[in-house]
């Protein structure tokens, strides 16, 4: 079968979304990005700062409530439909809750070729791109930098801590089916 969603997981700034514009230039078939980021940028600005939808606090934390996790799945369940039409998706995500978010993903994409790929960088690396981006609470890429790789499972594991994006989405792609 040939791999139909390639999901990304990493912490803040490890480098996913520069994968992912690798991922669409080496591909030979074209693939649609779905990212975390749009899903929160696409939200009213009332649920970017409340306890019902994300808070981002000084300190780097992330703050979920139940209109984000309502508004999460079902944009989950439209990436899968989109997949299930016949696109390829890249998915681009930050899996705050570890095993229990890839399992809301394998629930979504039942019964599709998924490709699970962890990008790991090492924190202090990944703060430093932090500070550069500008646009990040700064302790949010240390904190989620091991956080979000507890207790999931991977096809692949890559490593932007010294590994440029082309390389690691080169690894990817020799992966896909």
């Amino acid at each position: 079968m040939t791999t139909q969603v390639i999901v990304l997981n990493g912490g803040s700034s490890s480098g996913k979304s520069g994968i992912v514009r690798c991922l669409q230039a080496v591909l030979p078939d074209p693939w649609l990005a779905a990212a975390i980021d749009s899903l929160v940028e696409a939200m009213p600005a009332s649920l970017r700062a409340s306890d019902a939808g994300i808070e981002f606090t000084a300190e780097g934390g992330v703050n979920i409530g139940s209109e984000f996790r309502a508004l999460e799945a079902a944009w989950r369940e439209g990436v899968a439909a989109m997949a299930r039409a016949g696109a390829r998706v890249i998915v681009d995500d930050v899996f705050l809750g570890g095993a229990a978010s890839q399992e809301r993903w394998r629930r979504a994409l039942a019964g599709l070729d998924v490709l699970w790929v962890g990008v790991r960088c090492e924190g202090t690396v990944a703060a430093g791109r932090e500070i550069a981006r500008g646009d990040r609470a700064q302790g949010m890429a240390a904190s989620q930098a091991e956080l979000v790789h507890r207790g999931v499972a991977y096809d692949l594991e890559v490593d932007t801590t010294h590994t440029e994006s082309l390389d690691c989405a080169r690894a990817i792609a020799a992966r896909t089916g």
